[in-house]
């Protein structure tokens, strides 16, 4: 395997897979080809994803490594937009559907004459049918069976040959097999006839069993492409969130132009009802918009000048006049739609033991069908080489691994769409799989169980001849620098307070303690307790006013001018309304809280306390907040780490699963596993919600579809024939085969109806 750090990604559309086994197949080729770092392949959406290293091999040769196996694939089209590639897909899917439609109706017309005229009582019941021989029966039945095997179920047989020819078997290999005996032992019978009266063996033919298999697996390939299609209505719904127009204002007239034409920089009037095209800053108007299609969060959003729009979102009450920022594949939803289709495309490790079973499952059926005719022919009643093959041909019918393969891709595909639909998303199975397994939820403080929007509520002064105003503007010229939440709000109450922010020099930032400069040739230094102790300072005449702000829930802040400690800002951060709700649910799914945060302790203890967190770890730095979740996860703890995707990265990639908390526009979409485009916790308890039912619907599809072949196969086989005399007609393993596949797709379907939570707003 190549580890070059030049490593690229590509994905690539591959056609003809059917079952497990295929998609297995394909994997397991790109794995082991030169210059490939890993690859999944995916058989719901039709596509290998691999990592591989441009210096050693290129896309054109992946694509012919794939098409060695026997598969179908072509490079994408680089400018093929996501709207694009589904019409594509809904294009080819619908061309499937016809395709299939119509030859599951002929093979059905065509089973139901067969088994008709094959009925003695109906050969003798119509008088003009009553002079044709068994013999000449026999040739009907051919001629209604052969349109079945040489054009309905062609592909079968072509792909079988394929996977011949490269050596390998699959899902086409058992029906294949199957069915060819059976219609070549029924086809000889047909044509020498007398070859086998002259050996006292009866001419028996099973066309009927051929067309029949045909027709039913046929008609389970329909219902699972029909239930399939379903799998990316959430991806669909996303895509069609966007307009087709927009109405943009060019030398000083308003024109309605396609989405397509809109440029950076344009001003676009969006008027109330109307969908907002793209993504921009407001210039004029003010108006509620309606962000609950990509954030999931019900109650409209302000807007007004300077604040941003999100393209797809709706403009509820008032006109809007904004300047394009992001169009096209740059905006939020697009980037949505893009880690929607990644993670839809991607494996839990949960999958690994359906690979590893499908890559060795179809030799394995294929032995036990050989071994199944050989104990009828040796230990069967007469004639035992005909009970021997019927019993053969329903082993390799009934033991089709399309349950399998469909059992995971299936759940991931409609568990991450439905997420995506509610503002969670879940960037693909691993993700959604470790999430399922937490038993730990660590949250930092600010921004995550708090608004993240602190305000300087009080400012104490050490000594009676301090300037509140002056101290106030020293505090702001250094924080001005700064980008923590906290600075924001200092340098937001000099600005209230008419105090002008001068120019800073020799500035310093100590991660998680606080800020030092000059200004004016002055010294100062604003952070906490930790900070004022490090720099050699005394904070004792602000520790009574210090430990009361942090027991009221506020966050103390020091400010050191000219070497002594001079101010104290008291700096509220509200609790959002639904973190207490938030907590309460999560501790009745069975989670421990934690918080870890740079602030004050007991700050963080009062907030803790009052949304119902268990445990606190205040005062640390980002790199203590990492280690402390290492140390969790030497414990054997899983760990959910939720954050604001900024100054808690380190922690957010350090963590089993980290959930990065954002606002739909101000999103850090690449910093965790799970990106919550709402602002509040319930996302938290969405996301952990549906990866456990996410689980369990998983775990429920791979365990029938284990059992259907544990049970299924010895019956087949002949294992209940000896004690009670039962024996399966391989038509009858064909309707079984394709039950169980269609019953994994509509499994999986249930997820779609997953309910988010909601808060007591």
């Amino acid at each position: 395997m190549n580890t070059s750090s030049t490593i690229e990604t590509l994905t690539i559309p591959v056609s003809g897979m059917t079952c497990a086994g295929c998609s297995a197949r394909v994997q397991s080729t790109l794995e082991h080809a030169p210059g490939v770092a890993a690859a999944n392949v995916n058989l719901m959406t039709g596509s290998a994803t691999v990592d591989y290293d441009p210096l050693t091999t290129t896309p054109e040769l992946l694509v012919e490594a794939i098409r060695e196996t026997g598969y179908g694939a072509e490079l994408p089209r680089e400018t093929e937009s996501a709207e694009q590639m589904l019409d594509a897909r809904d294009e080819a899917h619908s061309a499937d559907i016809a395709d299939l439609r119509r030859k599951v109706g002929f093979s059905l017309v065509a089973s139901l004459l067969v088994m008709l005229f094959g009925m003695p009582k109906f050969q003798h019941a119509v008088p003009w049918f009553r002079g044709v021989s068994a013999h000449g029966w026999r040739y009907v039945l051919l001629g209604l069976t052969l349109p079945v095997v040489g054009w309905a179920g062609r592909h079968f047989y072509r792909r079988a040959w394929v996977a011949f020819r490269h050596h390998s078997a699959d899902m086409n290999t058992l029906i294949a097999v199957g069915t060819g005996a059976a219609f070549l032992f029924s086809l000889t019978v047909t044509l020498a006839e007398d070859w086998f009266l002259a050996h006292g063996v009866a001419p028996q033919v099973y066309y009927e069993a051929v067309v029949w298999i045909i027709a039913l697996i046929l008609l389970g390939n329909l219902l699972e492409a029909r239930a399939k299609a379903r799998t990316w209505e959430a991806l669909r719904r996303l895509i069609a969130l966007r307009p087709a127009t927009a109405r943009v204002v060019r030398r000083g007239r308003e024109d309605e132009v396609p989405l397509e034409q809109l440029r950076v920089g344009d001003e676009v009037i969006v008027r109330p009802g109307e969908t907002i095209a793209a993504d921009g800053v407001v210039v004029d108007g003010t108006s509620h918009v309606d962000e609950s299609m990509l954030t999931g969060e019900p109650v409209p959003v302000f807007k007004g000048p300077g604040t941003p729009v999100t393209g797809a979102t709706l403009n509820r009450n008032g006109t809007l006049r904004f300047r394009v920022t992001r169009v096209g594949p740059d905006t939020v939803l697009s980037h949505i739609i893009r880690l929607v289709q990644q993670a839809q495309g991607s494996k839990p490790a949960i999958q690994r033991l359906a690979d590893r079973i499908a890559a060795v499952f179809v030799p394995v059926v294929l032995s036990l069908a050989i071994a199944t005719f050989v104990l009828w022919f040796d230990l069967g009643p007469q004639p035992a080489y005909l009970h021997g093959l019927v019993a053969a041909v329903t082993v390799l019918i009934i033991a089709c691994p399309c349950a399998m393969g469909l059992a995971v891709p299936t759940a991931v595909m409609v568990a991450t769409g439905r997420g995506a639909e509610l503002g969670v998303l879940i960037k693909g199975g691993e993700a959604l799989e470790r999430a399922g397994q937490t038993d730990v939820v660590v949250f930092d403080k600010t921004g995550t169980v708090t608004e993240g929007r602190p305000a300087v509520e009080s400012v104490r002064l050490a000594a009676d001849d301090l300037d509140q105003r002056r101290l106030l503007q020293m505090a702001a010229s250094v924080e001005r620098l700064s980008e923590h939440p906290l600075a924001e709000a200092i340098v937001l109450a000099a600005e209230r307070a008419g105090v002008p922010v001068l120019p800073a020099k020799e500035f310093e930032s100590r991660t998680g303690k606080g800020v030092a400069g000059r200004v004016e040739g002055h010294p100062v230094a604003v952070g906490n307790l930790s900070f004022m102790r490090e720099l050699g300072l005394d904070p004792t005449p602000l520790r009574a006013a210090a430990d009361q702000a942090g027991a009221e829930g506020k966050t103390p802040v020091y400010v050191a001018l000219d070497g002594r400690v001079a101010a104290l800002l008291a700096i509220g951060d509200p609790i959002k309304p639904t973190s207490q709700d938030a907590m309460a649910r999560l501790h009745r799914l069975g989670f421990e809280l934690v918080m870890l945060t740079g602030d004050d302790r007991r700050t963080a203890e009062s907030v803790a306390r009052t949304v119902g967190i268990d445990r606190v770890l205040a005062e640390l730095s980002p790199g203590r907040k990492l280690e402390e979740i290492r140390r969790m996860q030497d414990e054997g703890r899983i760990v959910a780490m939720v954050g604001d995707g900024l100054n808690d990265a380190p922690a957010l990639a350090q963590a089993d699963v980290g959930i990065a908390m954002g606002t739909g526009t101000d999103v850090a979409l690449e910093a965790g596993a799970i990106t919550l485009l709402r602002s509040d916790l319930l996302g938290v308890v969405d996301g952990i919600a549906l990866s456990r039912r996410s689980m369990r619907i998983i775990k429920q599809n791979l365990f029938w579809a284990f059992v259907y072949n544990v049970i299924g196969i010895p019956i087949a086989a002949g294992v209940l024939y000896p004690g009670l005399g039962i024996l399966l007609t391989p038509a009858i393993a064909a309707a079984a085969m394709a039950a169980s596949s269609v019953s994994v797709v509509s499994n999986s379907l249930r997820l779609r109806n997953f309910k988010e939570v909601r808060g007591k707003r």
